[in-house]
Parts: C-alpha cells; structure tokens; sequence
C-alpha cells in the first residue's frame, strides 16, 4: 500500500433493520449493500463528509429490506452502476423498482471482478435468500472482508476469507435472549438455523478460525435489536477469544457497529 493511496471505509449502518459500508480508494467510491432508505443513507454519507454523488456503484448481498431497501432509490437518483448475482436480482426486482439496464450488472458468485485498482470477490454463504453472497475488497495487497448474513461458516468460506486486514463479522443475538425473546418459535427456528444468523459465540468461533497475523480491525455487525445488546456481545466475543489466547485489543481492535450511526473512517 503507498501512502497516498490507503482503503478508507466506513460502516454506515449495520443492524437488522439496515445495513450499509462505503469503501473508497483514489480511483473508487462504492457501496456494499443500501439497506436503509436513500435519504437516511445520505445523512449518513454527510456524517462522513463524503457526497452520494461521488459513489460509482453498489454492491449487493442479496434481497432481504435490511440489505436493499435503498438501492433502487439511489441507483435512479445518481445514476450508481448496482452489482448482484442473477437470483438476487430476479428475487429484488419488486423491491428495488426500474433501474436502467445500463445500471445493472451480474456478479457471478465465488468469483473476482477488477474495478480499476479495486479487485471485488464474491463468495456464496448459507442463508435463507435467493441466492446469498458477501463480498471480500482487496486493494494494494489489503483486504477487507464482510459477512453478515449466514447460519454457519463453511470450511470453504473460511478458507476464502482466512487473513483479511480487517472484517466486519456477524453477531447477530445472544442465544439466550433469543429463545426467551418475544419471536415467534417459527421465527426462532429460522434465525437458529443453518440458513440463519451467527450468533454472539458462533461470530466468535468464525473469527478465532480465520482471523491471521495481518488482521488489525474487526468489527461486530448486524446485532439484533430485540436479541442482543452491544456490551454483550462485545463482553462474549472478547471472553472467547481471550480464553483462546488472542491478544483482542493487542493484536488487533475489536469494534461495535450501529444500526444508525457510522463508525469512524478506518484506513488500510
């Protein structure tokens, strides 16, 4: 990486009722997902100083609202290019309204596109979505990867994402708290399941199996509004990890996401 030309991100918003994390380098300005409405997305932007205007495209996981409420709104507004793999777009079409078809571009799972100085893998992970893949941003031999939405990390996954410079990893909920939480048991088993969400101790578990000597920054995202809390699951991945002997805060920061609040720009 030379000096002048860092990966600077931000997490916008990240929770279950939106999420969204602009990544920018000298040549790009992008966005992964847009799951909050267009004008929320924009407060969020000038929090961080930085203009919608100035982001080339969109990227999305796939068709859940908390991950592409946004996307058509601001695809029309400022003309972004958006990126998702087939059954992404056919299962957000109602979601997302027209878009131009100058606008819209597949982005095949489990493979790797060049974007100027930005290279953008996708990798496909388990959950109940059409066709769910989240997305690892390499830039100048640094990487930042991102997954939020998956009931369990498959060895596969884990050797894709092994050694990132930085990752935002689910903690979704407490698995106390959910079973004794006001859901529905359908609603429970869905979240539980293999096609769910990680839970505090399975985030924890999937960042002790991938995290490296070049990991600096993690990040807990999409944590439950009804069946988490921030201090826990901060308390519970550091407590597990701790006990396995990785030096959180030491070797590398462990951070809170917001569901409303971006983080601070972190530079790579």
């Amino acid at each position: 990486m030379t000096e002048n030309d860092p990966l600077r991100y931000s997490i916008l918003a990240s929770g279950s009722t939106g999420n969204a994390t602009y990544l920018e380098t000298s040549q790009h300005r992008i966005l992964i997902d847009a799951g909050l409405s267009g004008k929320k997305i924009e407060n969020l932007m000038s929090q961080i100083d930085r203009s919608l205007k100035d982001v080339d495209a969109i990227f999305v996981t796939h068709e859940h609202t908390d991950h592409c409420h946004g996307v058509g709104v601001l695809a029309r507004r400022y003309g972004m290019s958006v990126y998702a793999n087939e059954g992404t777009w056919q299962a957000m079409v109602n979601k997302v309204g027209n878009i131009p078809d100058e606008q819209k571009f597949i982005f095949t799972p489990n493979t790797v596109k060049e974007f100027g100085d930005l290279d953008i893998e996708s990798f496909s992970v388990s959950h109940d979505a059409a066709q769910p893949q989240f997305y690892q941003i390499h830039h100048d031999n640094k990487t930042f990867c991102i997954l939020t939405d998956t009931g369990y990390v498959s060895d596969r996954v884990a050797g894709t994402i092994r050694n990132a410079d930085a990752y935002l990893m689910e903690c979704n909920h407490d698995t106390e708290m959910l079973r004794m939480g006001p859901y529905s048991w359908p609603l429970k088993q869905r979240i539980l399941g293999d096609e769910g969400h990680l839970s505090n101790e399975e985030g924890a578990d999937a960042l002790m199996n991938v995290i490296g000597d070049r990991t600096k920054e993690i990040f807990l995202g999409h944590r439950s509004q009804h069946n988490n809390m921030r201090s826990l699951a901060h308390l519970t991945v550091a407590s597990i990890m701790e006990d396995h002997d990785f030096a959180v805060d030491q070797d590398f920061k462990l951070e809170d996401t917001e569901p409303e609040t971006p983080s601070s720009f972190m530079v790579l």
